[in-house]
């Protein structure tokens, strides 16, 4: 087993807090936030999860199918799981159990976002360490989405908080499951394949146009900044 993967889930718990407690302070600029979270999340996709996928299963083809797969898979999760209501306010918050789905459906895919870090450290180092970097940028904009979710269907925060605690703790115990088994590099470059479909999925359907109904230039800015450090971060470790 490769325990190094559970301190540093550790810290996915603690970006999904600090995501959920801006959520929380900030809930009136919520919609700025968002802008630089979409992103970070698209970022991650093109830069960290897409080129390790790649490089993993040699078959960009094969590749850029499973992004697809990947992408529809979580389209149909999200219209299952009624993730975002499109109802008025008054009307979404009549569904007393559409906050509790998306809250739990996000707290399954911060499981899964743990079992990655877990499983790729059983790969190595190098493949683990850029899995957390994806994840951990991804788990904040995950505290704010939870937040923000069951904010804008029941307005009730303490309900929002024990939905965030659920969500902060499903990647540290999806970590330590996922050290505990082995996988290939095949395998694992083929779900990280599965992941970019799903950051691309809630980056560019969800989060941006979210952002951006009204648009502004710091929410402009805000974007570019989260697209143009996950590339820096990314860029320096895979020279490192």
């Amino acid at each position: 087993m490769n325990w190094i993967a559970i301190p540093l889930a550790s810290l996915t718990v603690v970006s999904t807090l600090i995501g959920g407690a801006v959520a929380l302070r900030l809930h009136r600029e919520l919609t700025t936030l968002i802008a630089l979270t979409g992103g970070v999340v698209l970022g991650v996709a093109l830069f960290d999860v897409l080129p390790e996928a790649i490089d993993a299963v040699g078959n960009s083809a094969r590749v850029t199918a499973l992004v697809g797969a990947g992408f529809l898979l979580f389209f149909f999760a999200e219209r299952l799981l009624v993730l975002h209501h499109r109802d008025e306010p008054d009307q979404a918050r009549a569904h007393a159990q559409v906050g509790a789905l998306g809250a739990a459906g996000l707290s399954l895919h911060s499981f899964i976002d743990g079992l990655g870090i877990g499983l790729a450290f059983g790969v190595n180092t190098t493949t683990g360490l850029l899995v957390f970097v994806a994840v951990v940028s991804h788990d904040f904009a995950d505290g704010l989405n939870t937040v923000s979710f069951i904010l804008s269907q029941s307005g009730d925060r303490k309900r929002a908080v024990r939905w965030l605690a659920a969500d902060a703790i499903a990647p540290l115990l999806g970590a330590i499951v996922g050290a505990s088994l082995s996988i290939s590099e095949y395998a694992l470059g083929q779900l990280l394949a599965l992941y970019a479909g799903f950051f691309l999925f809630m980056g560019a359907t969800d989060l941006l146009p979210e952002a951006h109904q009204h648009p502004s230039r710091l929410r402009v800015a805000l974007t570019g900044a989260g697209f143009a450090g996950v590339f820096l971060i990314a860029t320096l470790a895979r020279t490192a």
